[in-house]
């Protein structure tokens, strides 16, 4: 029998990878739609940074970003060495109150005791690296940089998802396109809610057919919370829409990062002269917002006059494309779900990592197919991230969530 994973965006991939590759496991991937329209891992605008407040969340990023940096290699077949396209210019954070500065300065101090290479930049230290950016306003900055432990900037997301995908396939992974509707259990089992020693036998698709299997991984991304409903349980998992604009600006910006402004707005360079990304959360975080539209009037209304007063070059942009994708939001505390699903002997997670998802495939995978063979986390330890702490009301706080 197989493992058997629900998702096949890129951590549903790196867990099969990292299954069958290092610890000689057969797998099968079920994902209901193999064009991944609609995944977030085709969606993003995908980077990755070890600017965080939480220790975990630099420890995972920090390997991540280690793997994605030779993925070239990691993840090689005989017919294809992927390339990612990864940069690091960094984010730069920008702080305009004391209390925002404060919190720039205590993450610097943990950030740096974990290796992390970060700049605090004041005011005129700003000017004389960014002269195109208005800095009136602000108190403090803190630049990623880059170094052989930390690094930050961005990279193409659907191309690791698929690089991924292609090396666990030569693995022998079986990717399967069928939507999982149920799940055929056994063990203590009443009203749906695991007791003691349950476990699932097997997976069952629309289709009718049955999958039977040693372990669950529950990597549904954005719609993992159904999937874990089967098993009684109620993961905070939802579906949160986050808008994306491709923008043409009159000129380039040199050695420009990935700005963070105080507002939320964000925005990077693209490779093509004067193109940048940009975005910002949304006016109403609801549940389930459908992606057939994009909301213009955020971009019109709220990113653009912040950008224009942020980088005075910007009072001309133009929209050239913009789209929708979807966080896998924990509306808990904003961070991964990873490891064994409590009650059940054989079910795990690796879901509702709101937005740090392609950031943190790497790591997870590699910890979480630990888990599963050996019981234990070996290479990373990802117990801060089990689920376990919603039962107990424990949230992994992280301050630094855009």
């Amino acid at each position: 029998m197989s493992v058997v994973i629900v998702g096949g965006g890129v951590m549903g991939a790196s867990v099969a990878w990292h299954l069958a590759r290092h610890h000689n496991r057969e797998v099968v991937v079920l994902e209901r739609d193999t064009s991944y329209a609609l995944a977030s891992s085709a969606r993003s605008a995908c980077a990755i940074r070890q600017q965080f407040s939480t220790a975990i969340n630099i420890r995972v990023s920090q390997a991540s970003l280690a793997f994605y940096r030779d993925i070239a290699v990691q993840l090689a077949t005989p017919d294809d060495r992927p390339d990612i396209g990864l940069v690091e210019p960094g984010y730069l954070y920008l702080a305009a109150t004391e209390h925002g500065a404060a919190q720039l300065r205590a993450q610097h101090t943990l950030q740096a005791s974990l290796g992390v290479s970060t700049a605090l930049l004041t005011p005129p230290e700003l000017r004389a690296r960014y002269p195109w950016m208005q800095v009136d306003d602000v108190l403090l900055g803190s630049l990623g940089l880059s170094t052989a432990t930390s690094g930050e900037g961005w990279f193409d997301g659907y191309a690791a998802m698929q690089a991924f995908r292609r090396a666990a396939i030569a693995e022998g992974v079986t990717f399967v396109e069928a939507e999982a509707t149920g799940v055929v259990t056994s063990g203590v089992v009443t009203s749906g809610v695991a007791t003691s020693g349950a476990q699932v036998d097997a997976v069952v698709t629309r289709d009718g057919r049955q999958w039977p299997t040693t372990q669950l991984v529950i990597a549904a991304g954005a719609w993992s919370a159904p999937v874990a409903a089967w098993l009684g349980v109620d993961l905070p998992v939802r579906a949160r829409k986050r808008d994306v604009f491709a923008v043409q600006a009159a000129e380039s910006l040199p050695a420009a990062p990935l700005l963070i402004d105080p507002s939320g707005v964000w925005c990077r360079p693209e490779r093509a002269p004067g193109q940048f990304l940009c975005g910002a959360p949304p006016r109403i975080d609801a549940d389930d917002v459908p992606l057939d539209g994009v909301d213009h009037a955020l971009f019109e209304e709220h990113i653009w006059p912040v950008l224009a007063s942020r980088i005075p070059s910007f009072d001309a942009l133009r929209v050239i494309s913009s789209w929708a994708g979807y966080y896998e939001m924990n509306t808990f505390d904003h961070n991964g779900l990873v490891g064994p699903v409590p009650g059940w002997q054989n079910a795990f997670a690796a879901c509702g990592f709101s937005g740090h998802g392609l950031q943190q495939a790497p790591a997870v995978g590699c910890g979480l197919a630990e888990r599963m063979v050996t019981g234990a986390y070996r290479s990373i330890d990802l117990s801060p991230f089990a689920l376990t702490r919603i039962a107990s009301g424990e949230p992994l706080l992280e301050q630094n969530v855009i």
